[in-house]
């Protein structure tokens, strides 16, 4: 979907890969984090997404999508191994991701509901970063977010909203493309791995996706607050000169 966003979705598509000045000052914290985990990242765009690349999506909007699984980590000294965080986002009609950043049309970020109140206000914390602010506002929801990987297919569940299911495709030699530091790559996707939706519906925010054979990403990383906060510093001065 960071900004995707996103930057991952986004990226959504690219979502996650910029932060707006205001907002890098406000997700700036002095709590230490890191975290290991992977990344599942779709959208409506046509594989491979344009927005990492600073284009106008393939079409008029990018719905985009991404949901990190943690596999080991903590935020300060509150453990998140084994919980979820995901972001649905949508640009505006024939703009791109990074001169509208900020003024998408909505940004929903899903809580996995396994997570305590510590936990989830960590969560919220670190989604500041991992996935930065698309839209004027954000809304929070906790939900279950599940993952079953059936052979090639990964199939992602957030709650009663949305479904991610995608595949990585064959690149011309051994294993799948593999795209390396896009334009508008956070620390999540210095590289991530190319592939194809099956699908990926949406029905919060006022919205019904139905997309398929879809742009599909998917990266394993290892991330933490001090990567974060030299690429958010990077990020604010790139904006301050638009």
């Amino acid at each position: 979907m960071y900004s995707k966003s996103i930057v991952s979705l986004a990226i959504v598509c690219g979502i996650t890969a910029l932060g707006l000045p205001d907002r890098t000052a406000a997700a700036t914290t002095k709590t230490s984090w890191k975290i290991s985990g992977e990344l599942e990242e779709a959208c409506s765009c046509r594989p491979a997404c344009p927005c990492w690349f600073k284009s106008l999506p393939s079409r008029m909007t990018c719905d985009g999508a991404q949901i990190v699984f943690i596999t080991r980590g903590r935020y300060g000294k509150i453990p998140l191994e084994g919980l979820a965080v995901a972001q649905f986002v949508q640009s505006p009609e024939h703009q791109t991701m990074f001169e509208s950043f900020g003024k998408w049309n909505f940004d929903y970020v899903y809580i996995d509901e396994k997570a305590d109140e510590q936990q989830r206000e960590a969560l919220k914390e670190l989604a500041l970063h991992l996935f930065p602010l698309a839209a004027k506002a954000r809304e929070y929801r906790y939900v279950p977010i599940t993952r079953q990987i059936e052979g090639a297919e990964h199939i992602t569940t957030i709650g009663t909203h949305g479904v991610c299911s995608g595949h990585l495709i064959e690149g011309g030699y051994n294993g799948a493309p593999k795209v390396v530091n896009p334009p508008l790559a956070d620390p999540t996707h210095k590289q991530f791995l190319q592939g194809q939706t099956t699908k990926l519906t949406y029905s919060d925010a006022g919205q019904n996706w139905k997309h398929e054979n879809s742009n599909y990403m998917f990266n394993k990383f290892t991330v933490d607050n001090k990567q974060y906060e030299k690429h958010e510093a990077m990020m604010a001065r790139k904006m301050g000169k638009m």
